[in-house]
């Protein structure tokens, strides 16, 4: 896929930055965490990446059209509590699933982005079919030894095998061989609906990579709720079928 454009919007050094991308996936939890880390920790839109390839759609944000993959940014907290020295956050999103064949090049135009701009830890954020209602799986790939041990460091499992999909996948490999930290949270969604739930879960390993950022998923629960109450009300109170696990593909 050719065309793919990087749109600069705003000026903004980086630095010991960490990088948080999320693409849609499995009950678009990845795209609903990145979108509201970046609205609630009011980062700035910095650039945006368009293609002719792309839906032909437009996000409005505070009046402002925005092409469909956004990149925000801003500064974490510098205190010496955390010994940051006033170190940066990126977040890259979208609400549009890629088609098979444009995964590789977006994954490769924003690793190159990210790789221009000296930024070596990247967190991705991706979903896994959750078997049941109860049920909550959270693990994680690295792209290198660093990458696992600080998987290790919080408490997050490694998946150790299997396969890991779209842009996620192929950050991993890439980041293997640029010798760049990628981490991948894969965590357990619902598959027939927008996940909010699964999203809030998602973001709790953030916050204990990230705890100066303090973020209050609160809101993410209480649309979940509400989303649930809704489809209830419309089709009574049958649960959704369990998925066999045999049928299950991660990432």
């Amino acid at each position: 896929m050719d065309g793919l454009t990087i749109h600069k919007y705003k000026d903004k050094e980086l630095k010991n930055t960490i990088a948080v991308v999320g693409f849609p996936s499995i009950g678009l939890v990845s795209s609903i965490a990145a979108s509201f880390l970046a609205r609630e920790l009011k980062l700035d839109p910095i650039a945006g990446i368009s293609s002719p390839d792309f839906p032909p759609y437009a996000i409005m944000q505070n009046g402002v059209p925005m092409p469909p993959i956004r990149i925000y940014a801003g500064d974490r907290e510098c205190n010496e509590e955390t010994g940051l020295d006033c170190d940066s956050l990126v977040v890259i999103t979208s609400e549009f699933m890629p088609k098979m064949e444009q995964h590789y090049p977006i994954a490769m135009t924003v690793l190159d982005w990210l790789s221009e701009r000296n930024v070596k830890t990247i967190i991705s954020l991706d979903g896994i079919i959750q078997f049941t209602h109860d049920e909550y799986v959270l693990l994680g790939a690295g792209s290198t030894q660093h990458a696992r041990d600080v998987m290790k460091e919080y408490g997050i499992d490694e998946f150790e095998g299997g396969m890991v999909r779209g842009t996620s996948g192929i950050m991993l490999f890439e980041g293997f061989k640029r010798g760049l930290d990628v981490i991948t949270l894969l965590g357990s969604a619902r598959a027939d609906m927008p996940d909010p739930r699964g999203a809030a879960k998602l973001m709790e390993p953030l916050g204990k990579m990230l705890p100066e950022l303090k973020i209050d998923t609160e809101p993410l629960y209480i649309e979940a709720e509400e989303l649930e109450r809704r489809m209830k009300n419309q089709a009574g109170s049958e649960s959704p079928p369990e998925l066999p696990r045999d049928q299950v593909l991660y990432g």
